[in-house]
């Protein structure tokens, strides 16, 4: 039985949480990023060798091709859906817990 949530004005819904970004279909604009406020995902960078880097580590600085949304804290989600709202790729996968 999935779990359960209630609103304020007291209807229960099923929240959704993330489970999966298709880092191939994500175009890294970091609009789901802005409107998590529970530090669930976090913007990496991706190498022309297909590595997956931090954005800030300068050993890869000149390699970096492209951004990606990875999901640092997946346990933090509250499965409110506001990342998958505001994702223009539509490239995140949510599921009931």
């Amino acid at each position: 039985m999935p779990i359960t949530a209630t609103t304020r004005g007291g209807t229960e819904y099923i929240p959704e949480f993330l489970m999966a970004i298709d880092q191939g279909k994500c175009i890294g604009c970091g609009r789901c990023f802005k409107v998590c406020a529970r530090s669930v995902l976090t913007l990496k960078g991706v190498t022309d060798e297909d590595e997956i880097v931090d954005l800030d580590d300068e050993e890869f600085e000149d390699e970096i091709e492209r951004k990606i949304m990875v999901i640092a804290d997946g346990d933090d989600c509250i499965g409110c859906g506001a990342c998958a709202r505001v994702c223009p790729s539509g490239c995140q996968t949510h599921a009931p817990a």
